[in-house]
């Protein structure tokens, strides 16, 4: 009898197992009795977040089938992830048709759960039949064609956890209103301690698979919770009061962002008014990868769409007076409601992205730029021509009343400026240190002011290398980049007299006319208005640059249906008494707690 239950018993051993096998798209042309031979000899085992599945160069055991969790895979020496692996989804497929070494790094992106297939379990199964060996090799080169076209959704962020500095800081008000902003977005649930501190991996995976975004709410101690949530994240979140002394977070922290490749963001929570220098202060105590200055709605609203790149970021290129339109550009944009999370440029676009960091409105913009370039002509301080044309401090002197000692860590809108750097032949990104010193480099025209010294290093105008610098826009990953080109147009030939200005800015301009070209296709929206007889020293052209780009813009605009746009309140979603819910179950336990 014992005889007879054996084989029920065996299969009853592997039914789970084979469960798995026969959920994965991967094999579903593979034959039942194929998928059998495989689930009796797969080995089931967990990895921990920020542990490694394989490194590149190793010898492959086996196929993995991902039952829980994700995994990230990076090419041999390092770098950033190429791919992800998600549940259901085979990986090591490659090693074993080849039976080469691993050609990637394979690491565990959350707490994980896999089958493993032996590598002499599959060489039995493919004996019998020829079904598994097609569909991996089917496998592999959907793999290889998907690599050869760049996704650039892959770094979008889903789980956030954010890591209060202190007791002090009100976490439950900072994540009920994160949550109900990336509730726009997408089904968005809320998970404390108190509910979550008994379930295992497979818990947390659910939670994942169920909703677009979750937000997790850590300790302001290394505590087990803390450790746990910094496993799951994508994106760990420091909070901390701008007002604040400046001190450490666990360390904890930054070895699981280092272990998974996790971002590191600080949110400053400024009480009603901006504090001035704490980002500088509290970056020092732990490097992030960007951080956010929380003031009101609009900006939680701005940092919840940077973190799961929903976000607009707008560039604005060089152009000399031409750059005026930019202020149209922008003018339109704020009508239509469309959002400008970040923003950078090249030479007179980077002083007009500044204003828009800095918070002014369309009026004062106006105000101030009339007032700087046509009032008063910036480059008519002429000196003798040993270095350039003219000494720069008149431009100096503008860009200091402008924006005085406002450091690009205190911008409330994320910015960076480019220059040139001659040194090393390569642009230069400012995102640190003071503004006016930043600007003064990204518009030092050559030959026209002199270059900006800049420790070891000489800088000049952005335009020389890079006069659009989108590509610079989305390494930060906004989401949406949209590029407003103003640059010369073809204008000038032999019969149009042209003076030593105009010689020198458009020659500076020559060496990025292809990287601008290069720069145009990059770009999600590309607005490049209509700028006839705009030159580039033509100050007095103000108001008709200003012009000629809001009409161009508003235009533009009415035909761009699927643009984010803002929205007046949040919408009501299937999760929010699931919010409501995790609220009460907090406080219950501070309650019991006391």
């Amino acid at each position: 009898m014992a005889l007879e239950e054996e084989p029920s018993s065996a299969l009853q051993a592997m039914r789970p197992a084979l469960d798995c096998l026969r959920d994965c798209a991967d094999l579903a042309d593979v034959d039942a009795p194929c998928l059998e031979i495989l689930a009796a000899a797969a080995i089931q085992f967990s990895l921990p977040a920020g542990s490694p599945l394989y490194q590149a160069g190793s010898a492959g055991e086996g196929v993995y089938l991902l039952v829980g969790g994700r995994l990230g895979v990076a090419v041999a020496g390092g770098g950033p992830w190429v791919a992800e692996i998600a549940r259901g989804e085979l990986v090591g497929e490659t090693g074993w048709l080849l039976r080469e070494p691993h050609g990637a790094t394979v690491v565990a992106l959350r707490d994980s759960e896999l089958l493993l297939i032996p590598n002499s379990r599959l060489d039995a199964a493919t004996a019998t039949s020829t079904s598994l060996s097609l569909a991996l090799a089917r496998l592999a080169a959907r793999r290889l064609l998907r690599s050869k076209r760049p996704d650039r959704t892959l770094e979008r962020a889903r789980v956030f956890v954010i890591v209060p500095n202190n007791e002090e800081i009100d976490v439950a008000e900072l994540a009920t209103r994160l949550v109900a902003e990336l509730s726009r977005g997408g089904s968005t649930e809320l998970v404390w301690d108190v509910r979550a501190r008994t379930h295992t991996a497979a818990w947390f995976n659910r939670i994942e698979e169920l909703n677009d975004y979750v937000v997790y709410v850590a300790d302001p101690t290394e505590s087990a919770w803390t450790r746990q949530c910094c496993r799951q994240a994508d994106v760990i979140l420091l909070a901390a009061r701008a007002r604040a002394g400046a001190r450490p977070w666990p360390m904890s922290i930054s070895g699981a962002a280092v272990a998974r490749a996790a971002r590191i963001e600080l949110a400053l929570l400024h009480d009603g008014s901006f504090e001035a220098g704490a980002a500088t202060r509290w970056l020092a105590e732990l490097p992030a990868a960007s951080h956010h200055h929380l003031i009101d709605a609009a900006d939680l609203g701005r940092m919840a769409r940077l973190l799961t790149r929903r976000g607009v970021g707008l560039v604005l290129s060089g152009g000399g007076a031409r750059g005026f339109a930019h202020l149209g550009i922008v003018r339109a944009l704020r009508e239509a409601r469309i959002p400008i999370d970040f923003v950078g440029g090249a030479s007179i676009g980077a002083i007009i992205a500044a204003g828009v960091a800095m918070g002014w409105s369309d009026e004062e913009m106006r105000h101030r730029y009339r007032r700087g370039f046509v009032d008063s002509n910036p480059v008519n301080d002429y000196t003798f021509p040993l270095v350039a044309l003219t000494r720069g401090r008149k431009v100096s002197r503008l860009l200091q009343r402008e924006y005085g000692d406002v450091l690009i860590e205190d911008l409330r809108h994320p910015f960076f400026c480019v220059s040139s750097n001659l040194t090393t032949g390569r642009a230069f990104e400012h995102r640190a240190g003071p503004v006016s010193q930043a600007l003064r480099a990204a518009v030092a025209i050559p030959g026209v002011m002199p270059p900006v010294p800049w420790g070891d290093d000489l800088l000049v105008d952005g335009a020389v290398i890079n006069n659009l610098p989108v590509d610079v826009m989305q390494r930060h990953a906004p989401g949406l980049v949209i590029g407003s080109d103003v640059g010369a147009d073809r204008s000038h030939n032999a019969q149009r007299r042209m003076n030593i200005f105009q010689i020198l800015m458009h020659s500076g301009m020559v060496n990025s006319a292809a990287t601008a070209a290069a720069q145009r296709t990059l770009a999600d929206v590309l607005l490049k208005p209509p700028l006839p007889n705009i030159d580039l020293l033509n100050w007095r052209a103000f108001d008709r640059a200003i012009e000629a780009g809001y009409r161009y813009a508003r235009q533009a605009l009415e035909e761009l249906a699927d643009i984010p746009r803002l929205v007046a309140e949040v919408a009501e979603t299937p999760h929010s008494s699931s919010l409501a819910a995790e609220l009460e179950r907090r406080a219950a336990a501070m309650a019991a707690a006391d």
